[in-house]
């Protein structure tokens, strides 16, 4: 096969169906889940408690310590945003124990380093969302958020359309970030 044959495989954008135009297609067929469940999707029973009966896998759990457990967010802003989460089921940074908000900024700290080394980002935005309506999708239980940035990460997905276009699977991610942590 020669150039000639390779460049003839390609189709241009402009010639599929509806109105041409410059831009190439991203699909993101696996987010329609999360879009058509709406924000109370998995809320049978709190994932942040049901989470470490699961094995790692399953859960999605990159790291356990004593009192506290990082995993990935099943509906990530970025890929390898994480999630540190009290084993103990409390609401609010205010009811959780000096070990507890201990072990939270310990296992943070490790978080970004793992990320750092693993996904190469350039920073990170770190936050707890405290009640429904300081926009905490689970709002019954404690989660500090760790979303890697890199500098070339913005665009016109979650201004325009609501969506995130993520470059990895979370069963990658979770293998790769649970690998490097100490």
């Amino acid at each position: 096969m020669n150039d000639a044959d390779e460049q003839a495989d390609v189709v241009d954008a402009a010639s599929f169906a509806g109105v041409p135009d410059a831009f190439q297609r991203l699909w993101t067929p696996h987010r329609m889940a999360y879009i058509q469940a709406g924000p109370q999707v998995l809320r049978d029973e709190c994932p942040f408690c049901a989470a470490p009966d699961k094995s790692d896998e399953d859960g999605l759990i990159v790291a356990r310590g004593e009192t506290a457990y990082v995993l990935l967010n099943l509906f990530p802003y970025n890929s390898g945003h994480l999630l540190v989460c009290p084993f103990r089921h409390v609401a609010t940074y205010d009811q959780a124990t000096p070990e507890e908000v201990a072990e939270i900024g310990e296992l943070t700290q490790i978080g970004m380093r793992v990320l750092r080394e693993v996904g190469r980002c350039d920073g990170f935005n770190l936050g707890m969302n405290q009640g429904a309506v300081a926009g905490a999708g689970v709002d019954e239980h404690l989660h500090q958020h760790i979303v890697p940035r890199w500098r070339a990460d913005a665009n016109f997905f979650p201004i325009i359309g609501r969506t995130k276009a993520l470059p990895q699977l979370l069963g990658e991610v979770r293998e790769a970030v649970s690998a490097a942590w100490p």
